[in-house]
């Protein structure tokens, strides 16, 4: 699990954007698996994004949809699966994030927690081996934020995705990363494990891990 720290308006969702090729960088170049996506053809983009699975900020979910419906989406685009098949395959993800039973429920009749949790179930559907997260505990509680960062540890050790987390919450940062990045002036001006980030003597690290204290 990568965490990628950093104030507001640094880059951070940016670079999650071009890491699935949604935007396209002026210079430089972007590799997954070694392989150069900055080049890719349509096609070839639109295979490279079945390894990624995203978990927006707000959940994304489509409000005329049950959880079990938004769950099905990907599957319905990108498989060839039954309907029993799909069945099958959405109730293990639903069961992974304990919301199996809140399956026939539409967005509006679900909590903010929920929502994410229904939004990580939709991104894992096609097996992803890459999971972004734009600031997961955005907008949730710190009960239900600890609850969102277990499962992002119990997903990486139950199915061994590789996370990319964007957020601006510390305790969870150091709670969820193997290792942890800082962006600043959109440079990324420190790569450490979460004790190296919380000992770092670079000023612009300490004055955001401190929320500006030191």
């Amino acid at each position: 699990t990568f965490v990628i720290i950093g104030y507001s308006g640094t880059g951070k969702s940016v670079t999650l954007r071009h890491l699935v090729g949604l935007m396209q960088p002026d210079t430089g170049s972007i590799r997954v698996e070694n392989e150069e996506i900055t080049t890719m053809s349509g096609r070839e983009l639109a295979d490279m994004r079945r390894k990624f699975g995203v978990l927006f900020q707000s959940g994304a979910l489509i409000a005329w949809l049950t959880v079990f419906q938004n769950v099905e989406l990907p599957l319905l685009e990108h498989t060839r699966h039954s309907k029993k098949k799909r069945a099958e395959i959405i109730e293990e993800k639903l069961r992974l994030v304990n919301l199996w039973a809140d399956k026939d429920k539409f967005p509006a009749e679900i909590s903010g927690g929920m929502k994410k949790r229904a939004g990580l179930a939709r991104a894992i559907a096609l097996d992803a081996q890459v999971v972004l997260y734009d600031e997961p505990s955005s907008g949730l509680d710190p009960v239900i934020a600890n609850e969102v960062d277990k499962l992002i540890n119990s997903l990486r050790d139950k199915l061994g995705v590789t996370s990319i987390v964007v957020t601006h919450d510390m305790e969870s940062a150091y709670f969820i990363a193997d290792r942890i990045g800082m962006f600043y002036k959109g440079k990324m001006i420190q790569i450490g494990t979460p004790e190296e980030i919380r000992n770092s003597s670079i000023p612009e690290v300490r004055h955001f891990i401190t929320g500006g204290k030191e």
